[in-house]
């Protein structure tokens, strides 16, 4: 029997021990299901087989030595996906790497013990085999390496990013605490201290909770009933600690009520209003009003900003991670966040809330960015 159809017919054989395997992988294994252990298993094992049995000529045999094995461009293999999988069940390369080595004894063990496998064609079966291993092998640690090093890379920018304004806001309060005619004003500013500590706390706990589980950039939401109107207030009050030089316009109309995650939607307005005033030009305000649609059925928040057209081409990249839009010169004495992630933070957290964002970007209107969020849909957690 040849080695691939012996792959085929022992299948459930060969996942039974891959099975047994991989749940000796603590901690990550523990808790997990048998569906989730084998996630991609069977797909990678008739992958190895249907590799072993096509035909290859010594350049191509040459060319998967290096690394090069033909395949669909972008196209995740089973192997790719199965490294993803293990990534983001928490197990760390060096236990996917002996997944793959307990999986190449398995295989040829089994295959030698049955009395059909034929002895003739041996080698050439076990050198196909291996070099489909070895492939395998090399596609899952690339898949799992790339996503890992980008979610560190998004987490740690996110986590930058964020920090910045809070950590401003407390430093100017300081500062304006210290000031001997400021009695008066002492509760509104310790009500802001209070805030931007609160929203660095939720940062810190977001940053052990990663350490902990080892998995992606996943925005936890606590959804309650509160007013909208309060939480634009509070961006509009950072958004001005961190802007003095501009000025922010609120307007608020109809039930603003409904059931979100204060915090993060705080978040959203904070800088959709600190990107809105690093790009603004002019005496004109940057504006954000918010209001219930037509029907009840959403709230509609727009913050809108007078200065440079954005173009179509990064009209369509605007949201994405690590984007820079370029920026004036006469707007270059402005304050600006240096890593891109304002607005693609802005996204995650209203897609997590089940609502939309979108952009235009003209002479006439303005750049206005709109921000959408049913009041009839669950809240739930986001990966970024």
């Amino acid at each position: 029997m040849k080695l691939s159809s012996f792959i085929r017919d022992n299948l459930e054989t060969i996942l039974q021990e891959w099975d047994a395997f991989a749940r000796t992988m603590e901690p990550a294994a523990s808790d997990m299901s048998e569906p989730a252990i084998r996630d991609d298993a069977r797909h990678v094992l008739l992958s190895i087989a249907q590799d072993i049995d096509a035909e290859q000529s010594t350049s191509q045999q040459i060319e998967k030595s290096k690394g090069h094995a033909p395949g669909e461009p972008n196209a995740l293999s089973p192997a790719s996906e199965h490294g993803e999988q293990r990534r983001l069940s928490g197990f760390s390369l060096v236990q996917l790497a002996a997944e793959y080595r307990a999986l190449r004894a398995t295989v040829i063990r089994l295959w030698m013990e049955n009395p059909s496998s034929p002895t003739g064609a041996i080698t050439n079966d076990i050198v196909r085999f291996n070099e489909t291993i070895d492939q395998a092998l090399a596609e899952s640690i690339a898949t799992y390496t790339a996503h890992a090093e980008r979610t560190r890379d998004t987490f740690l920018a996110i986590l930058g990013h964020d920090l910045r304004s809070p950590l401003a806001t407390i430093s100017m309060v300081g500062d304006l605490l210290v000031r001997p005619d400021n009695t008066d004003r002492t509760i509104k500013l310790g009500a802001k201290v209070k805030r931007g500590a609160a929203a660095m706390s939720i940062m810190v706990s977001d940053l052990l909770e990663f350490a902990r589980t080892q998995l992606g950039s996943e925005i936890p939401l606590v959804p309650k009933l509160a007013d909208l109107r309060e939480v634009c207030q509070w961006a509009v009050d950072d958004a001005s600690a961190v802007h003095p030089g501009c000025t922010f316009k609120l307007e608020t109309s109809g039930e603003l009520e409904f059931c979100f995650d204060t915090a993060r939607m705080q978040q959203v307005f904070s800088n959709l209003l600190n990107n809105a005033a690093q790009f603004h030009t002019g005496d004109q305000p940057v504006t954000i009003a918010a209001s219930s649609e037509a029907g009840g059925g959403a709230i509609i928040v727009e913050v809108r900003n007078f200065g440079t057209v954005i173009s179509s081409e990064s009209l369509g990249a605007i949201f994405d991670p690590l984007v820079q839009l370029p920026v004036e010169d006469d707007q270059n004495a402005r304050p600006s966040t240096s890593l891109g992630l304002g607005l693609f933070i802005a996204r995650e957290i209203t897609t997590a809330h089940g609502g939309t964002i979108a952009v235009t970007s003209n002479k006439i209107a303005g750049t206005v960015l709109t921000v959408r969020i049913p009041r009839s849909v669950e809240p739930q957690p986001k990966l970024v």
